[in-house]
């Protein structure tokens, strides 16, 4: 098995983390500044990066990947969700561009409800037909339930700190 087949769900959102660090640092972030960033580059390299790289996989190898999911080669469910996956990559990349609250829970939501439902779609698979292909059980399945929280955590700190910020400025104005 290839290394980066096991690792690429969470290579990303660590390299993320990695690059989320070093800017907090070299600009000396503090406060709620530190979530800020740290979910901007979470969302433009863990979410941004990693769905560009799994969409690709899905239009240029569908074989391969279908094989690595445990499912036949030739599923037409390849273009769906590697298109999926790619404009949601996409859109992740914009979250650097475009940095408000609402463009940026917008993306967690839709990535939330695709991630999580396709995380429930490999239990399925894992419990009812003993599915246990590496992108199907393996870290994908942990990845696809668990980051959208993640995701979605670090944004309702943003959104509460944003919230409070806000209204301590407009009360000193």
């Amino acid at each position: 098995m290839p290394f980066m087949e096991l690792i690429w769900p969470v290579f990303f959102p660590a390299l993320g983390a990695i690059v989320a660090f070093v800017h907090i640092l070299w600009k000396r972030h503090e406060g709620a500044d530190v979530f800020w960033v740290f979910l901007m580059w979470q969302l433009g390299i863990g979410l941004g990066l990693s769905y560009i790289y799994a969409g690709f996989g899905h239009l240029a190898f569908p074989d391969q990947v279908a094989a690595s999911i445990g499912w036949p080669p030739g599923s037409p469910f390849q273009r769906e969700v590697g298109l999926w996956d790619f404009s949601i990559g996409i859109v992740g990349l914009l979250c650097l561009k475009f940095r408000s609250i609402g463009f940026w829970t917008a993306t967690v939501i839709a990535f939330g409800i695709f991630s999580i439902g396709a995380g429930i779609g490999h239990v399925y698979e894992l419990v009812v037909h003993g599915d246990v292909s590496i992108n199907n059980a393996g870290p994908v399945m942990y990845v696809d339930l668990l980051y959208p929280v993640f995701l979605g955590i670090l944004l309702f700190l943003c959104a509460r700190r944003h919230a409070i910020s806000h209204s301590t400025r407009t009360e000193a104005d």
